[in-house]
């Protein structure tokens, strides 16, 4: 009796081509020796596997149709591709369709297109801490590929066009059929011919070799906002590198590298700087004028006593806060940090008055009791530190 081809498969025999893969690959998820090591699923799988191959087959269905079995060779049905191995009767691709739904090694994913997006490009501009706290506005020289003006970007000699490629007749592959404990493995790669684009140029544009594309050097203007950093980027969409075929630019970003300031050290938005102050000043107290980054000048009052390392801070003189925006969202501070001078060249004069203000002082022998805490000079301190010994 002839097997039941449509029943093994669980479908009417009217069913299309696209009903039957569907129910191939759903009950080869279930039986498929990879999945289910179970002997009598690798029989059913092998049965399953046996109909689909008949069932594909324009000519083997109609004898199924007609009441025969085309695998019928005179040994009671256990020949043919049924009786042999179970993966012989298809191919890898349809294994693979079973899994994944997908085309499979025998399936070509077609040509990949010529026209490619470029690259992007990256150049660095430096800037002083005056032109960071102002923003600026340049001409840059820049060095990219740029559209072939010969060819438009298509790589062909003017009156030429690409023609479809001889060896992959189109398809961008080539394949190749090796036979495996699966059965038939279709596997594809690129055509070394059109490099996988399924076209060649037989008559290369003379400018671009048929890339479509050349190197040239060009001026871009950029903005550069107020209030940038070192290692900050500024882009500028679709001033990079075109891309080959005559495919859109990538993107041009300019890099900010800041040149270190001779006074001013800067800390995100704030300011730092460093101010001499001679010790009578610092004792007396003074009134300075302080230059600022944009040469003018803010009044800094000293109080008298100011002692070495103290700091005066100075609200929103420092640099503008830069906001994700490019907008300018209010400004940094100023941090001054005293540094009190003591002279180290004194003549007679200045000498003689130095030691009549110790005398008057009582400092001509410096007491390190002076300035005790808790009426403990530093003698006291070391003592109890090291447990009074």
């Amino acid at each position: 009796m002839a097997r039941d081809y449509y029943g093994i498969l669980g479908v009417e025999q009217g069913a299309g081509p696209d009903e039957i893969k569907r129910a191939y690959r759903r009950l080869a998820r279930e039986l498929h020796p990879d999945v289910n090591p179970d002997p009598a699923a690798q029989e059913q799988f092998r049965e399953v596997s046996t109909a689909y191959e008949v069932l594909t087959d324009p000519e083997k269905r109609r004898i199924v149709d007609l009441g025969g079995d085309p695998l019928d060779n005179g040994r009671g049905g256990g020949g043919g591709a049924g009786g042999g191995d179970p993966f012989s009767a298809f191919g890898f691709g349809d294994i693979m369709d079973a899994f994944f739904g997908g085309a499979g090694g025998g399936r070509g994913r077609g040509p990949r297109s010529r026209v490619q997006p470029g690259a992007d490009a990256l150049i660095r501009m430096q800037l002083t801490l005056e032109e960071c706290a102002t923003g600026v506005q340049r001409e840059l020289t820049v060095d990219t590929a740029v559209l072939c003006s010969e060819c438009s970007g298509n790589g062909c000699a003017p009156g030429t066009s690409p023609q479809t490629c001889d060896i992959c007749d189109g398809r961008g592959e080539i394949q190749s059929v090796q036979r495996s404990f699966l059965g038939q493995v279709v596997t594809s790669r690129p055509c070394p011919t059109c490099r996988g684009l399924g076209e060649v140029i037989p008559e290369p544009c003379r400018q671009c070799a048929g890339d479509g594309r050349v190197r040239s050097r060009r001026n871009v203007g950029v903005r550069i906002p107020a209030g940038v950093a070192d290692g900050m980027r500024v882009r500028l969409a679709g001033q990079g590198e075109v891309g080959a075929g005559g495919g859109p630019a990538g993107d041009l970003y300019v890099e900010v590298e800041e040149v270190p300031h001779e006074v001013f050290r800067r800390d995100g938005a704030d300011l730092h700087v460093t101010l001499p102050l001679p010790m009578t000043a610092a004792a007396l107290g003074a009134t300075l004028p302080l230059p600022m980054l944009d040469g003018a000048l803010e009044d800094l009052d000293i109080e008298p006593g100011t002692q070495a390392g103290a700091m005066r801070t100075l609200r929103g003189k420092g640099m503008p806060r830069l906001r994700s925006t490019g907008r300018v969202d209010g400004y940094g501070d100023l941090i001054v940090h005293i540094d009190v001078t003591v002279p180290t060249k004194l003549d007679k004069e200045q000498t003689e008055l130095l030691r009549q203000l110790a005398k008057l002082r009582g400092e001509e022998q410096p007491d390190l009791a002076v300035g005790a805490r808790n009426g403990h000079g530093l003698f006291s301190r070391l003592r109890d530190s090291f447990g009074g010994r």
